[in-house]
């Protein structure tokens, strides 16, 4: 029973919250494809992708590390002379912030069945 409440102490954590971790990184661009290398994140750091975008200009991503507290701010910034409102949309894990879209969700989902079929004593079902 001890080992099961374990279990479930640590997956309720987001995964990537207690040690540095990998993301991708890449400069601002108005591309819709951020290609990018891989950064190494300190220890209160999460991954982000940043959306930016100016009435008429269009939008511009970036990726890489930031500090928790800049986590989903706004912010103006400044490319190629016009000024878009950026806004930083963290993820938690290795990499996740590699994909287009937040990844992660899967996993969650897939450790909660486990934790939960484990919690779960099967001789009632």
């Amino acid at each position: 029973m001890v080992l099961g409440w374990l279990l479930l102490l640590v997956t309720a954590l987001p995964p990537g919250t207690t040690a540095a971790k990998d993301c991708l990184f890449c400069e601002l661009t108005d591309s819709k494809h951020c290609p990018g290398s891989h950064m190494h994140c300190g220890d209160d750091e999460n991954c982000f992708t940043g959306h930016g975008v100016s009435p008429g200009a269009g939008t511009v991503i970036n990726k890489g590390c930031v500090h928790a507290t800049s986590c989903g701010r706004e912010e103006p910034v400044s490319y190629k002379g016009v000024t878009y409102s950026l806004i930083t949309t963290c993820c938690f894990g290795h990499m996740c912030n590699d994909a287009p879209s937040p990844t992660g969700t899967w996993v969650l989902a897939a450790t909660s069945s486990l934790v939960l079929g484990l919690l779960v004593p099967w001789h009632l079902l």
